[in-house]
């Protein structure tokens, strides 16, 4: 089976971490995160992946080869311009069309059960099916609403909303925590979300516009439910994080990583020097923290150097010379030159 993993995006809630590489190209687990999200694919047997590319393509082309190291193979599509999450799939239609197909936005971690995602669609002879899940913290997610197995509509935000994207936010520790507290009426109760996994049928090129920016709810699913289509609903369980934002994602890294046993994300030829005193921390490639250093939590770009006696908390730091003459994207969060490095503090 064919897929296709959504990666076009700007990446701008990650700046600065995405200055000098694409969102898909970030580390994440010992890999690239769409590497990540293809090994994911994999599993349930989808051996070919589109990849579409917009933000320096180059680096995502780099990172990801031709697929092997993640046991699939690649097709990189560029868009010169963004289309958009439904566009970019009907730019894709030359190498998804023909079967049943599988798109995955490409900033998230899951385990969610694929192959019970595809009884579903099978079962309901659904043109889509979306795979859902309980938004038992009532996050800052769209609604679906459902009916049956079917999706009615889409609504707007739950009425009580938890913006975990700043810096009041939970970490993903707790999160996972207190969804395991709020079980049977509590979570039968919550509000329905959009993971950004979805399963497709050939016959969905008819509802995308041809070329142009479109995207997947308002201008696919809404009118082919207006229309009488069976876009179908599948609720799926388990594990399921989005990295859109710096803070999630230093958060969800070091969830994933003390599952694991550890706390520290060493990345190729970085060093960390005895002495150094690093707990909860990602490293990119080429960084050293010398002896005398402190690292706590955080996130610590490439060619990043922490000096003797230094201490870094709650933060994320690049190379001051990748900012110079960079102008902060409006999500973004602020940061200061320290040094040769630029730091940006996770507690905004």
């Amino acid at each position: 089976m064919r897929a296709m993993i959504l990666a076009a995006g700007y990446g701008t809630r990650l700046w600065p971490l995405t200055l000098d590489r694409a969102k898909p190209a970030l580390p994440f687990m010992g890999r690239p995160l769409v590497g990540y999200v293809a090994e994911y694919l994999a599993r349930y047997g989808c051996g070919e992946i589109a990849v579409n590319l917009h933000h320096r393509p180059e680096s995502v082309r780099a990172a990801l080869g031709d697929g092997q190291d993640f046991g699939v193979r690649f097709s990189y599509i560029e868009e010169p311009e963004i289309l958009g999450t439904s566009g970019a799939i009907g730019n894709a239609r030359a190498f998804l069309d023909g079967d049943t197909f599988i798109v995955v936005n490409g900033k998230i971690a899951t385990d969610i059960d694929l192959r019970a995602a595809l009884e579903t669609h099978r079962r309901e002879r659904a043109l889509a099916t979306l795979v859902l899940r309980r938004n038992v913290e009532q996050e800052r997610y769209s609604t679906v609403e459902v009916a049956g197995n079917l999706v009615t509509n889409f609504g707007g935000y739950p009425a009580f909303t938890s913006d975990n994207a700043g810096g009041a936010a939970r970490t993903a520790d707790e999160r996972a925590g207190r969804a395991l507290e709020h079980s049977g009426a509590a979570e039968v109760d919550a509000p329905l979300m959009f993971t950004g996994i979805q399963i497709l049928e050939p016959r969905i090129f008819d509802y995308i516009p041809h070329g142009v920016f479109s995207h997947s709810v308002t201008d696919v699913y809404v009118p082919a439910i207006a229309r009488g289509e069976r876009i179908a609903a599948h609720v799926g369980g388990g594990m399921w994080y989005e990295l859109s934002t710096i803070r999630r994602y230093c958060d969800i890294s070091l969830a994933l990583m003390r599952l694991e046993g550890r706390d520290v994300q060493p990345g190729r030829d970085s060093l960390i020097e005895p002495g150094a005193d690093v707990r909860e921390a990602i490293l990119w490639e080429g960084v050293r923290v010398e002896a005398g250093a402190r690292v706590r939590r955080a996130i610590l770009g490439a060619g990043v150097r922490i000096a003797r006696g230094e201490v870094i908390e709650d933060a994320a730091v690049v190379r001051a010379a990748l900012v110079e003459g960079e102008e902060r994207p409006a999500k973004s969060l602020a940061g200061e030159v320290r040094g040769d490095n630029f730091v940006v503090s996770l507690a905004q």
